[in-house]
């Protein structure tokens, strides 16, 4: 009779942990579903070599307003992408690389869309360009 006790007790502990991880996933997936959703825009930003093409992951983004107040700064992973959501609007791009010259990129991001932009960054510091100023 003791067997026999512990098969219903196990029975129905099984039917109550079943029954308790149905009704979380439940629960999760209404959550996921009522939750609004975001009117974010999403800025993806590739920084590559002009000449090579190839990623420059190394690569300072600073996301400005268009007045050149500092919203944000990104670092781009390895394959020179860096993403990031913001409100619908306009924003300037500032990329910079100690082995590269700066590049200033002007975007408008559309609410609920991706807007790519690609950065194409010419090899020579601004240093190197003032030095070759003095030297000729």
């Amino acid at each position: 009779m003791f067997g026999f006790m512990q098969r219903v007790s196990l029975s129905r502990v099984h039917t109550i942990v079943g029954l308790a991880a149905g009704i979380l996933s439940i629960a999760f997936s209404l959550t996921a579903f009522l939750r609004p959703p975001s009117n974010k825009a999403e800025l993806i930003a590739i920084v590559q070599d002009s000449k090579t093409e190839k990623a420059v992951s190394g690569a300072t983004i600073e996301v400005l307003t268009p007045e050149d107040t500092l919203i944000t700064t990104l670092k781009p992973d390895w394959s020179g992408k860096a993403r990031y959501k913001l409100d619908e609007g306009r924003y300037r791009l500032r990329v910079s690389h100690p082995s590269y010259r700066a590049e200033v990129r002007d975007v408008q991001l559309i609410s609920k869309e991706s807007t790519e932009v690609r950065v194409q960054l010419r090899s020579g510091a601004p240093l190197d360009a003032v030095r070759r100023l003095f030297h000729h």
